[in-house]
């Protein structure tokens, strides 16, 4: 029988938390599975959570991603969408092409601020507390060639705490990375043709 579910490919460049809340989430999903996660880290703990999973996994290099080889691979598993869960390089315009709107991104703060290059990890959360902002969250939406400047397509909030360090309201924003990003991932994918 053909495989009629819909496939994500997954790119993580470090510990891979979202990565690995997208497998379980998609595990036993009549519709939706995940195919295979790559990291431009061969290191990157990410690798070994898809493993666990039995979901290929792979490691690439930056000539690899700017020279065609690896958009090949990833159009072998012939993927309905690419979920960026804590990658940090900037997508090529080759890919951009091949998956028009099936590319889509997580960012821990509500854009259009504290995106752009440099912009990740703990430096997002030092910057909206430095400003002194009343709220943060995450913004899911399609990547184009510029970093964190695609379409929203879905956002939410939590509050910051005046006291808070980054660490701590960096915790309270993944909490919504690991709630949102795979129920937003389904309602993308079973909403599409």
């Amino acid at each position: 029988m053909a495989d009629i579910k819909k496939h994500i490919v997954l790119f993580a460049s470090g510990s891979g938390s979202n990565a690995q809340q997208i497998m379980a989430y998609f595990k036993d999903h009549p519709q939706i599975k995940v195919v295979a996660l790559f990291s431009n880290k061969p290191d990157a703990y990410a690798l070994k959570r898809a493993e666990a999973f039995e979901i290929s996994s792979f490691s690439f290099t930056r000539e690899e991603y700017k020279n065609g080889v690896l958009l090949r691979q990833v159009e072998s598993f012939k993927p309905d969408l690419l979920v960026l869960a804590g990658f940090l390089w900037l997508i090529p315009l080759d890919f951009l092409q091949a998956f028009p709107n099936k590319i889509i991104n997580i960012h821990p703060a509500l854009l259009p601020k504290y995106g752009g290059k440099g912009m990740h990890g703990l430096h997002v959360h030092q910057a909206v507390l430095e400003a002194g902002e009343k709220e943060s969250g995450i913004t899911i939406h399609y990547v184009n060639e510029h970093y964190d400047q695609g379409g929203s397509i879905y956002q939410h909030t939590c509050p910051v705490d005046p006291n808070d360090t980054p660490e701590q309201l960096a915790a309270r924003v993944l909490e919504l990375e690991h709630t949102y990003l795979p129920r937003i991932i389904e309602q993308l994918l079973l909403s599409s043709p």
